[in-house]
């Protein structure tokens, strides 16, 4: 098990140093001149040209990407030139908010999906395998940030169900002692009940967002590997040994078409990872993605270089995760792994 571990590891790190590589230099390549935004439009050519040489941006650009992966080696992505803190900070004081909306997504979309999936598969043709279709056409065809502001028009804004749409909680509630960085669980472990529900009344429409945004691979992907696996001979003889239906389904079949629905698992991560910048403006969330969005409108690299770098290594983390669950639901990929 470490054996593989190590090996994953190693074989990300081309990818991460990659990803380094490319994320410098299109900072360095992206419209607007940060000198000239930070000194001020009413600056002189002179004062710009201080405060370039301020920040190391005279240099040329071998230097600039020396200097950061020296700064990176030692754990150091910079300061903010907006709000003047190290971006570590930033992102440690604002990655378990966007965690704990892309994961509340990611399991909201699994419990909706994974049924609809699966009665869809055991009703091929019928309404059900429709209506699921329709649904999950909808969910990912419609833009994630439309999706928001229907939701807010009409639970908000017309039937006053939800709460205002402005982060993780309103101006009535303050934040529970800090366990984890997840409101829902840190208030739970608080026992302050009255922030629990408040936490969850505001991470409710973000949630269900994300969720329809996501649910179309997962349950697409369910039910086209249901079909296949309730077509094989093993599933006709178990059925022809006289097992109950629901027995065949979930302990035979689903669990033989469990695999392909793990490796889907990974890329709705990383479609969740992108969707989350825009769900998080629509919503005024303090996460990741709307800190790194301000950055990059304001021509500051060391946030969007930071943000690019967590989510890269993120997005290794989740599929290392996958290949260890791969070798919990099949053993057989645990011994080729």
């Amino acid at each position: 098990m470490l054996t593989m571990i190590a090996k994953r590891m190693m074989l990300a790190i081309p990818s991460i140093i990659g990803v380094i590589i490319v994320t410098f230099l299109l900072t360095r390549v992206l419209p607007g001149d940060t000198a000239a935004y930070f000194a001020g439009p009413a600056a002189s050519a002179q004062a710009v040209e201080e405060v370039r040489k301020k920040l190391g941006l005279d240099q040329p650009i071998p230097v600039q990407f020396a200097s950061y992966v020296a700064n990176l080696a030692r754990g150091d992505l910079g300061a903010s030139l907006t709000t003047g803190r190290p971006v570590v900070t930033e992102l440690a004081a604002r990655l378990p908010a966007s965690a704990e909306l892309t994961l509340a997504a990611l399991i909201l979309s699994l419990l909706i999906a994974v049924p609809l999936g699966i009665l869809a598969a055991m009703r091929n043709d019928s309404w059900i395998d429709h209506f699921t279709r329709i649904f999950t056409t909808a969910g990912v065809s419609l833009p994630v940030f439309f999706t928001g502001l229907l939701f807010v028009y009409v639970f908000y804004f017309l039937l006053g169900w939800a709460p205002a749409p402005l982060g993780r909680l309103d101006v009535f509630h303050s934040p529970p002692p800090e366990w984890t960085g997840f409101f829902l669980i840190d208030s739970l472990v608080s026992r302050e009940w009255e922030t629990f529900r408040a936490a969850l009344a505001q991470l409710a429409l973000p949630t269900i967002t994300l969720a329809v945004f996501s649910l179309a691979p997962i349950a697409r992907i369910t039910r086209a590997s249901m079909l296949t696996v309730l077509a094989s001979d093993f599933v006709r003889t178990a059925r022809a040994a006289g097992l109950s239906g629901g027995t065949v389904v979930m302990r035979y079949a689903f669990r033989n078409a469990l695999l392909p629905v793990i490796t889907t698992l990974g890329m709705v991560f990383s479609f969740l990872l992108g969707a989350n910048v825009l769900v998080e403006k629509v919503f005024a969330w303090p996460g990741v993605g709307s800190y790194a969005v301000e950055a990059l409108l304001a021509s500051d690299y060391a946030p969007v270089q930071g943000f690019v770098l967590v989510m890269a290594i993120l997005y290794v983390l989740v599929n290392l995760a996958i290949d260890l669950l791969y070798g919990v639901v099949d053993p057989r990929m645990k011994v080729e792994g």
